[in-house]
């Protein structure tokens, strides 16, 4: 006998997800061990970076003609007092002079820096200033911000940040050592973004039917993000050589990274977390409307959850767009202040570049939106008994975790 409208989906097809999340998952795996990088990766390149930095606290500071300089010349320095709290000099008090230029920073005393150390320079120039020392400030804004997380969400809440420990472990141990090892960025991408959604979802999310359904839309919107960008890489033959940094990346990794493909791993790991938020949102409207309404047909379940997702990739696409347009307001300002026409500007490789990646992260999401609903709308559980008089496990109603 067929199951209602409000029945589960039989156990067959609950196996069949399981089968193919479990496949997807063992592809994952064997990418991992295939392109996992050395522990040493890129790390026998010199490019004459400073690798020790060291906090500093600013004792005093007074401001006159720079050394070897006359007041006529009218060459302003920062003569800085300062203390190591780590290093070599742990302690002592030393000196050094810093030039007042419109990009110097205004320091005073008891101001925390951070300052590389050469030991082959002279004894005045070992230490040189890198930067003010934010520590502290990230560290209280990233606690109010898990404040704010769990107050909201509660154990789930705790799972979300669990969730982001583990994206963020997958970017620093082995997306980008990968990438400074010579890998594909492309096949890095890939990889790196398939664990990032296994790890985030059913860490965030638990285990059950509807994490796996917003997993398959995620994966499946992925692999049509990285079609799109591959392609309009390809035909905008986008070179990668946008900035000082990429032309370093490039000198100073063994085999030479292919600046193109970093363009396209970019786009695809940048798209992932929109594309996580859309499918995880459709798979829960699917499964509350489900839950409202256990006899609703699925046809009607898919309109329905269509209907919202057309008012969240709305929302989502303009968020996007202003996210990238945010990341790139100095370089937009310095173009209007140049005068050029926004074709010219659009033209920029370095606009072009943000352009595209804003375009084709889009259609992924847009794509994301029927994928994901049309697999909930299918595996979706009934809130009511089917006809052998059994309810829909708790799992796969709702996502775990509170």
């Amino acid at each position: 006998m067929g199951h209602t409208h409000g029945s589960a989906p039989s156990d067959r097809t609950r196996r069949l997800l399981g089968v193919i999340a479990g496949a997807l998952a063992a592809v994952t795996l064997l990418g991992l061990v295939l392109l996992w990088p050395p522990a040493d990766a890129g790390g026998d390149i010199e490019l004459g970076l400073t690798e020790r930095v060291y906090d500093v606290e600013v004792l005093s500071v007074t401001r006159g003609p720079c050394a070897h300089t006359t007041e006529e010349q009218d060459i302003r320095c920062q003569r800085v007092s300062f203390r190591p709290t780590q290093g070599p000099d742990d302690g002592e008090r030393l000196r050094f002079e810093l030039p007042v230029t419109a990009t110097s920073p205004n320091l005073g005393s008891g101001d925390h820096i951070v300052m590389s150390y050469d030991p082959r320079a002279e004894p005045d120039f070992r230490y040189q200033f890198v930067d003010r020392q934010r520590r502290s400030t990230l560290l209280w804004l990233a606690v109010l911000f898990a404040v704010a997380v769990i107050a909201l969400g509660r154990w789930r809440g705790v799972a979300a940040l669990v969730g982001l420990g583990a994206t963020i472990a997958v970017l620093i141990r082995f997306v980008l050592p990968a990438l400074v090892d010579g890998s594909s960025p492309i096949l890095v991408a890939i990889v790196g973004a398939s664990a990032i959604a296994f790890l985030a979802l059913y860490l965030a999310h638990g285990f059950g039917t509807m994490t796996s359904v917003a997993l398959l839309g995620t994966l499946g919107a992925l692999a049509i993000t990285v079609g799109l960008a591959w392609f309009f890489t390809e035909a905008a033959r986008f070179s990668g050589f946008t900035s000082e940094e990429a032309f370093i990346v490039q000198v100073g990794t063994s085999g030479g990274v292919d600046l193109a493909g970093l363009v396209i791993a970019g786009m695809v790991l940048g798209a992932l977390g929109a594309l996580d938020d859309v499918t995880v949102t459709q798979a829960s409207a699917v499964w509350e409307l489900r839950g409202a309404d256990p006899t609703m047909p699925r046809r009607e379940l898919r309109r329905g959850g269509l209907r919202i997702g057309r008012d969240h990739v709305a929302s989502t696409v303009n968020t996007l767009a202003l996210a990238y347009a945010g990341a790139a307001l100095p370089l937009l300002v310095l173009f209007v202040l140049a005068r050029q026409s926004l074709g010219t500007v659009a033209n920029s490789e370095i606009v072009a570049k943000e352009i595209v990646a804003t375009l084709v992260g889009s259609i992924g999401l847009v794509a994301a939106v029927p994928l994901t609903t049309w697999l909930a709308a299918a595996l979706a559980p009934g809130g009511a008994a089917g006809p052998d008089g059994a309810t829909a496990p708790a799992s796969d109603r709702r996502f775990s975790g509170g």
